[in-house]
């Protein structure tokens, strides 16, 4: 709980009138501490009380204020006990429905009565009624009168009634008279932004023409609020870099000559957006302050091997790398290309997975510990307590969206501080729009590999319902016949991976059947670790034809000879999953297919996500579409980690507002910075935690 005894608005709820212990416990519940989280917590949708609609206006589905006689009220029996009072306003009749009811209520809506009630519409038998609205019997001589403003509705908890929270946000506008305003007047001016406390209110209470703007988020107020919040995340970031280059890092000034003997060793030369990259990541390991980078590649442009130099800079500066990427495949891939790459090099490739056996962790644990191994893969087993480098320099994070802050601070603390701080270097295949990448990672510099190595061919995407599979597996016999080779990919809705390995070796089965003849292997989650890899060798080395696979085929495979994917189900999965998979193919010369069955009928955005990948192979189109469809946390994959939680902005809804945000920031770092922790107090839970990473 955060108090400040000079700043009311950091002071506790309990100091309002009506906030005992229990209110305050079920107000923690929605994170509320203060006053300033009370006026920060925002309605989700707001209800119109402000004007009575006539009956014969009405439509189903809409909620709505209504007043009216009542012409009739009975209890009948249909199923179950029940009241039905009828209502009249003139223009036409409205039931009510009741299912709890007792005799004083019955009797308070005779005949004759005038009542007020609020509730959603729905039509029956062709007739328009409300089930258990809110109603006021109205007396003519002392007439109601109607709310003024709209009625907002909040995210609540059990225990906590939506009077109350609207009471209690009413009363701290009220108690608030000049709320700190953190965005100066000039700036405030120059993007016509309404002054805090007026946005505020305009929010919590707004008449009734507002609601709509207010809903679809094009409201002065909601632009006002969204800035701010953008503002705050922005600064946050901006900060710990300062921060960052103040901590003692690992100056690696190296010749670079196990990198030449690794590029001479290649049968192929590195794109100029390789050597690019290579070249800025250099530069950031020869400095003495800890390198937080962020490489982005789409599928196939070779970060693996921008991740090899890196390592091999490190190693060569005498000091061990630690690779964690998210899946144990992933890791297998990694382990191979390293150890092909390195081995010859004379250097020595750890591997830390969860599957080991016993004797075999505890003997890569030695190594780590004493530093024979240069540099170990892994997945999360590698920060785990009992896993200890001798001379860590170097953490490179694969798919960083993967991993919770918590799990990627653990691994960074492996270093040792006599050293200095380990550099970072987190690589995605994920395309993000640059100003989002600048929003999203500002603590970062950030690079991107944006050239595919030669020789890639574009893949054709089809779109095919589940009922033409005959033609598909056809297709594949052909393709087998011409020496390529294809991958089926099994997706279930359900997370059992039970299920999932289930449906992948009935469909391996039906697939032995129909296709005789064609060598055909098989890898789902349950395999070991060696199963699996045996399998994908025999694939890539042409032993089989056709691999089946759940989707742990998604991430860092690499057979140039397969040229056909056809993935089941294909509307189970999200665009990002669905464009890695499309990129286990295309790796060759030959040219290639990927076939996105569905079942019928298609959702409209499961349609949008298959018509996505159907008209692009670029990354950063759809990753633009998938940012408007799922929205920025999940597609950063943050919404478990903490960070990126807006409560109001959205990055593709604000991203036009992103540059003025970032010269906002660079206005307040250098003019006003007495502004900037109380923007990012006001705005970010826990910032002092989640920027460290």
């Amino acid at each position: 709980m955060h108090v400040s005894l000079n700043n009311p608005l950091m002071e506790s709820v309990t100091t309002l009138k009506g906030v005992g212990p229990k209110m305050a416990e079920n107000l923690q519940k929605l994170d509320i501490h203060c006053i300033q989280d009370l006026l920060f917590h925002l309605p989700s949708q707001y209800q119109d009380r402000t004007r009575v609609q006539p009956i014969s206006s009405l439509q189903g589905g809409r909620n709505v204020l209504v007043e009216g006689e009542v012409e009739k009220t009975d209890v009948v029996f249909r199923g179950r006990r029940m009241m039905l009072s009828r209502i009249s306003d003139g223009t036409g009749k409205l039931t009510l429905r009741f299912f709890y009811f007792g005799a004083a209520q019955q009797r308070g809506l005779s005949e004759g009565v005038r009542i007020r009630c609020f509730g959603e519409i729905s039509q029956s038998m062709h007739q328009l009624e409300m089930i258990h609205p809110e109603y006021t019997l109205l007396n003519q001589a002392n007439p109601l009168p109607l709310e003024k403003t709209l009625t907002a509705i909040y995210p609540a908890t059990k225990g906590l009634q939506q009077r109350s929270l609207r009471r209690l946000i009413t009363t701290a506008l009220k108690e608030v008279a000049g709320l700190p305003d953190f965005l100066p007047l000039a700036i405030r001016r120059d993007r016509k932004m309404p002054e805090l406390l007026m946005a505020l209110r305009q929010i919590h209470q707004p008449d009734a023409e507002s609601s709509q703007a207010l809903l679809n988020a094009y409201h002065p107020a909601i632009k006002r609020l969204a800035f701010e919040e953008l503002l705050a995340h922005q600064l946050s970031l901006r900060q710990f870099r300062l921060q960052s280059r103040e901590v003692a890092g690992i100056a690696m000034n190296t010749q670079g000559k196990q990198l030449q003997a690794l590029q001479d060793s290649l049968p192929f030369t590195l794109t100029n957006a390789q050597q690019r990259v290579i070249a800025e990541l250099r530069y950031d390991l020869a400095q003495a302050t800890p390198m937080s980078r962020l490489v982005q590649g789409d599928v196939g442009s070779g970060k693996t091997l921008v991740a090899a130099a890196a390592a091999l800079v490190a190693i060569e500066a005498g000091f061990q790398v630690a690779l964690m990427a998210p899946t144990e495949i992933l890791a297998e891939q990694h382990l191979r290309c390293f150890t092909e790459w390195f081995e010859p090099l004379g250097l020595n490739v750890g591997n830390l997975a969860g599957k080991q056996k016993a004797k075999e962790r505890r003997d890569q644990n030695e190594r780590a510990a004493l530093g024979m191994s240069h540099i170990v893969v892994g997945t999360h087993a590698l920060f785990q307590d009992d896993v200890v480098f001798a001379k860590l320099g170097l953490v490179i994070i694969d798919e960083q969206h993967r991993f919770g802050v918590s799990q990627r601070l653990a691994l960074r603390d492996k270093g040792k501080p006599e050293f200095g701080y380990p550099h970072q270097l987190i690589m995605t295949a994920t395309p993000i729009p640059r100003t989002l990448a600048m929003t999203a990672y500002a603590d970062m510099d950030y690079s991107v590999i944006d050239e595919l190595p030669p020789g890639r061919t574009p893949i054709k995407t089809v779109v095919i319902a589940n009922s033409r599979r005959n033609e598909i597996i056809g297709r594949i016999q052909a393709v087998c016949a011409d020496g390529a080779q294809v991958y089926w990919v099994c997706t279930l809705i359900e997370e059992s991976e039970t299920l999932q390995c289930e449906n992948a070796e009935q469909t391996h089965e039906m697939l032995q059947e129909q296709l005789p003849g064609i060598p055909i292997g098989l890898v789902h989650g349950r395999m070991s670790a060696i199963e699996k890899q045996e399998v994908m060798q025999q694939f890539k080395s042409g032993e089989l034809s056709l691999l089946v696979a759940t989707t742990v085929i998604e991430v860092g495979v690499d057979v140039p000879n397969a040229s056909l994917m056809i993935i089941e189900n294909a509307e189970r999965l999200g665009l990002a999953q669905l464009h890695q998979l499309r990129g286990r193919v295309g790796r060759g010369a030959a040219a290639s297919s990927c076939v996105l069955m569905y079942q019928t009928p298609l959702s409209k955005i499961a349609r949008k996500r298959l018509d996505a990948l159907r008209n692009s192979n670029d990354g950063f189109e759809i990753a633009r579409i998938d940012l408007e469809i799922r929205g920025p946390g999940e597609v950063f994959g943050t919404r478990q980690t903490g960070e990126l939680q807006f409560r109001i902005a959205d990055l593709s809804r604000d991203e036009v507002m992103l540059p003025e945000v970032q010269e906002t920031a660079d206005l307040l770092l250098s003019e006003h910075p007495e502004t900037i922790q109380p923007l990012i107090d006001r705005w970010i839970r826990q910032s002092s935690v989640f920027v460290q990473v």
